[in-house]
């Protein structure tokens, strides 16, 4: 490491999740470390807004419970969590049917007798996939030789009912495609996320999330609204043509500036999602749940003030819908239209407060995907983020995590 504190040992570029997790390992290994963001508050994707008095995140996020790399960097307490309902509705040609998971509301157990959503050998699978998924380490499931998503679930016994009825749509929403064409093994972890955590919301909004792993920075470690324009032999020059001599170079922003700081870096696709977020006197739904649709009108949608009531202000419900690819003229409207069939109520009188499209809103893992890749690029110089695992929150964590272990291996050398 350094021997004067004045020069820096690593520069983080970007402070999203995964950058953040990088400079705060680094840190605590005693290197002298600066992260620097073009934007003008850290998360990256990660970020919530205040629009006319209600929260509003860059497209619809979820926080899992369950993600090791979370319960390592956080206190859950403080990010004041609100639940959703452990399960999901599903609006189909025979209205809304609920999927619940009995093991945690008893009461629910009526929804999944046979004939409902699923006949019993479809139920038998299902519980021999989730107990399988639920209790096998995280290890043996990243040996499985991979598959796609369609393909695990037919392995599993799985119906082609039940994949239209539920997994298709609402796996949708989850990867962001509807041909279950996802990576078997991402499938089968985000599965088992989801049976050993708790789906939640911060009170604050999912920006609560990156600002606390900032928190963690000592004073002045971040600085915001300095954008790279290029690396350089010593580190990197910022738009405004100051150079920030480093040892090593971490790129951790999204996919378009790794591709200009990194060109040699190969990036998946990426999925794109828009939100509309629509304001009515009162909830339509009364509870905080996830709905998806069967026809795939939308992605999902549900009723952020139910989950987190000061999303909304008094005498107001916020709904945000989530639909895959670019917003364009009429397809609010469709969406108006079929939200009006899936709650059962009017629609006509809702407001469009805002609409929210992320372009890079999630990477593409067809099999055979890796599930963690290195971050090194070249001497002094290294890259981390979702796209160097699988997707998630705890797969940007894990890559800076990943990213800062090597970073220290190559300077002690």
């Amino acid at each position: 490491m350094s021997a004067t504190r004045d020069v820096t040992d690593v520069l983080v570029v970007g402070a999203g999740a995964a950058g953040l997790a990088c400079a705060r390992d680094l840190l605590a290994a005693g290197a002298v470390v600066r992260v620097v963001e073009a934007g003008d508050e850290v998360g990256g994707r990660m970020r919530s807004d205040r629009v006319d008095g209600f929260v509003v995140d860059r497209g619809f996020q979820v926080f899992n419970t369950s993600y090791p790399q979370v319960r390592r960097r956080l206190t859950l307490r403080d990010l004041r969590l609100r639940p959703f309902t452990p399960g999901v509705l599903v609006h189909g040609p025979s209205g809304r049917l609920r999927f619940s998971d009995p093991t945690r509301r008893p009461r629910t157990l009526p929804d999944l007798l046979p004939g409902r959503l699923a006949g019993a050998r479809d139920l038998a699978a299902l519980g021999v996939l989730s107990a399988r998924d639920m209790l096998a380490p995280p290890r043996r499931i990243k040996r499985r030789a991979d598959t796609t998503t369609r393909t695990a679930l037919a392995d599993a016994g799985v119906s082609d009912v039940l994949v239209e009825r539920f997994f298709r749509p609402f796996l949708s929403g989850v990867f962001l495609e509807d041909d279950l064409a996802t990576s078997g093994r991402v499938f089968h972890l985000v599965w088992r996320s989801m049976l050993r955590g708790t789906l939640c919301l911060p009170a604050e909004g999912i920006g609560a999330v990156p600002r606390a792993l900032a928190a963690a920075l000592p004073r002045g470690t971040v600085r915001l609204e300095t954008p790279v324009e290029r690396l350089t032999d010593d580190g990197a020059l910022t738009a405004d043509g100051r150079e920030i001599p480093a040892r090593a170079v971490v790129v951790a922003t999204g996919p378009g500036s790794v591709a200009a700081l990194l060109p040699q870096v190969g990036l998946p696709a990426y999925r794109v999602v828009t939100t509309y977020h629509h304001v009515a006197p009162r909830s339509p739904l009364g509870e905080p749940t996830l709905l998806v649709d069967t026809r795939r009108r939308f992605l999902n949608t549900c009723v952020l003030s139910d989950v987190v009531p000061a999303h909304a202000p008094p005498g107001h419900a916020l709904i945000a819908t989530s639909v895959l690819g670019h917003d364009a003229e009429g397809r609010e409207s469709g969406v108006r239209a079929a939200l009006a069939e899936a709650y059962g109520t009017g629609t006509d009188g809702w407001d469009l407060l805002t609409v929210r499209t992320v372009g890079d809103a999630l990477p593409a893992m067809a099999p055979p995907q890796p599930l963690s890749r290195t971050a090194r690029v070249a001497p002094g110089r290294y890259v981390c983020g979702d796209h160097r695992a699988t997707g998630s929150v705890q797969g940007a964590l894990a890559s800076g995590a990943r990213a800062a272990r090597e970073v220290l291996t190559d300077l002690r050398r």
